[in-house]
């Protein structure tokens, strides 16, 4: 045998497969020495033994502590390939030790890989010289790779299962995204820049919350970058997911409104006890505040740690009148502990039914018994004001489902449609010759229209003839109308006066139905 040949065998698998050149030659000494019993036909674990030497390769065999003088070569077929597949074995099991070994130190890093195919799910990876797999949960929705895409992914896990190595990739998971920061933002990498807390829905939104160690720098101009390169190159990398960079504050109230950005809020009450913040929006904001299906204040209250409760004004003082009204008759209540409860953060007969009675003995010192009594009518008046909203809640609903079965029919030509609410039959403001000629759906403009407009709008939609606007209404609105110019070769094939404005009238009645809808379902997604 050629010893030098099998030692240089043995470094290029060392070096191909990662693994130590000291356990090869282990390997190749456990090898030699089940040939051997398997020569000698013996079940004696301990009978032979065998040293490699790591400079020469010479093989020495021992039996029972004496030198074999038997060369391997002398070995016959079976021991030969006793031999082969102890070295196989032995291989693959040094080589799945290297492997979890490696990537194991390597987990929470980012690494780039090829996409290889996809097994029930799961986007299977080449990572080096290893193949990973991406769970779908760990995939970012809608996302889909061909066989060679180059793909950056967050090594998540390293499990050592059965008789092989499972590399567990993500590209959802938060740390993925703290990662890349670290790699577009130098100050994150030096820790200068703190990222303070992270909440994300794959593939659609995430905030992070950064904040400074440094007064000269700051950390939100420093993560977005100049003209938002920096925070561009990491949507690019998430396929257009939308990252918020939220300024940390150790003030829940400061960091709970930074949170709920771009909505502006008018009011935040904390309430410790139940680690709740009731946030107070104007109505034109509770739609941002909440947010596209709730996404907005979900995303906040992850980031911040509190649950979060978007109230409107109404609503607020809404809440404060029912416990007020409920707790002052109740004898022993008095107007300093309900004033108490409210600096609490206790903003409804909810807030008190959850605290319980320990709480208000603790905090307001109340009597056992008189605690008892206000939980108790909290608790009653919770069940009747629950039972209320619900009904409220279905009566809406109800509306909102006969208004769009309305409007649909109108759309689809059965019939007049019915009841229709007066956001679809104010949807059209008509001018002289009977068309509309703009088409409101804002709230407040509704509100605005006359009578006399309300009147025509129901007319047009009924399909009824409808009398001009009056004279001076027509003018006012010719006047905020743009020019749209005269082009010679549009107007031979132009329709007439009368079939445009008909064509014309049809199609803005028919969209200011189709918008109304559309915001009917919007406010439903967002309730």
């Amino acid at each position: 045998m050629n010893t030098q040949e099998m030692l240089r065998i043995i470094d290029s698998i060392a070096r191909d497969r990662n693994v130590d050149r000291d356990m090869l030659l282990q390997d190749l000494e456990m090898a030699m020495v089940s040939a051997a019993r398997k020569h000698f036909n013996t079940l004696d674990t301990e009978e032979f033994q065998c040293e490699v030497d790591k400079l020469t390769g010479e093989i020495r065999l021992f039996r029972h502590g004496a030198p074999l003088e038997i060369p391997p070569e002398a070995f016959g077929r079976i021991a030969a390939q006793t031999f082969k597949q102890v070295m196989i074995q032995k291989f693959r099991e040094d080589e799945r030790t290297s492997l979890y070994e490696e990537f194991s130190k390597r987990v929470g890093e980012i690494s780039t890989g090829v996409a290889q195919r996809y097994e029930g799910g799961a986007l299977v990876v080449t990572i080096d010289r290893a193949e990973g797999f991406m769970p779908r949960s760990e995939q970012i929705p809608g996302e889909q790779f061909q066989p060679g895409d180059r793909i950056r992914c967050l090594i998540l896990d390293v499990r050592d299962v059965g008789n092989q190595v499972k590399i567990v990739l993500s590209r959802s998971h938060p740390d993925f995204i703290k990662r890349l920061f670290e790699v577009e933002v130098p100050e994150v990498s030096e820790r200068v820049i703190e990222l303070k807390a992270m909440a994300r829905e794959a593939g659609y939104r995430t905030k992070v919350a950064v904040s400074s160690i440094d007064s000269k720098v700051d950390a939100v101009g420093a993560c977005v970058g100049v003209r938002g390169s920096r925070i561009k190159n990491i949507v690019d990398e998430l396929n257009g997911e939308k990252i918020d960079i939220v300024r940390w504050n150790e003030s829940s109230q400061v960091l709970i409104q930074n949170a709920l950005k771009p909505a502006e809020v008018a009011e935040i009450s904390l309430c410790f006890e139940l680690g709740r913040a009731t946030v107070v929006v104007n109505e034109d904001q509770l739609s941002l505040a909440i947010g596209k299906r709730g996404q907005n204040v979900r995303l906040a209250a992850r980031l911040t740690g509190w649950d979060i409760d978007i109230l409107t004004p109404v609503e607020f003082n809404k809440g404060l009148e029912a416990m007020a009204e409920t707790l002052e008759p109740i004898e022993g209540v008095t107007e300093e502990m309900l004033d108490k409860l409210a600096a609490l953060g206790f903003v409804s007969v909810f807030d008190v039914e959850e605290a319980g009675a320990q709480v208000l003995i603790d905090e307001l010192e109340m009597p056992t018994e008189l605690a008892e009594t206000v939980i108790n009518s909290a608790s009653e008046k919770a069940k009747i004001v629950a039972e209320q909203q619900a009904r409220e809640k279905a009566e809406a609903e109800k509306r909102r489902v006969e208004e769009e079965a309305a409007a649909r029919r109108m759309l689809e030509g059965e019939g007049d449609g019915g009841e229709i609410s007066s956001d679809i039959a104010a949807a059209a403001i008509l001018s002289a010759g009977g068309m509309p000629r703009e088409v409101i759906t804002d709230p407040e403009s509704l509100e605005r229209l006359s009578a006399d407009a309300d009147a025509r709008a129901d007319a047009i939609l009924s399909g009824a003839e409808v009398a001009p606007a009056p004279a001076d209404e027509t003018e006012e609105r010719k006047k905020d109308e743009p020019d749209a110019g005269y082009d010679p070769d549009e107007s031979a094939d132009a329709p007439t006066d009368s079939e445009s404005d008909s064509v014309q009238g049809g199609e803005i009645v028919e969209g200011a139905i189709r918008d109304v809808l559309d915001r009917s379902e919007s406010r439903q997604s967002n309730s």
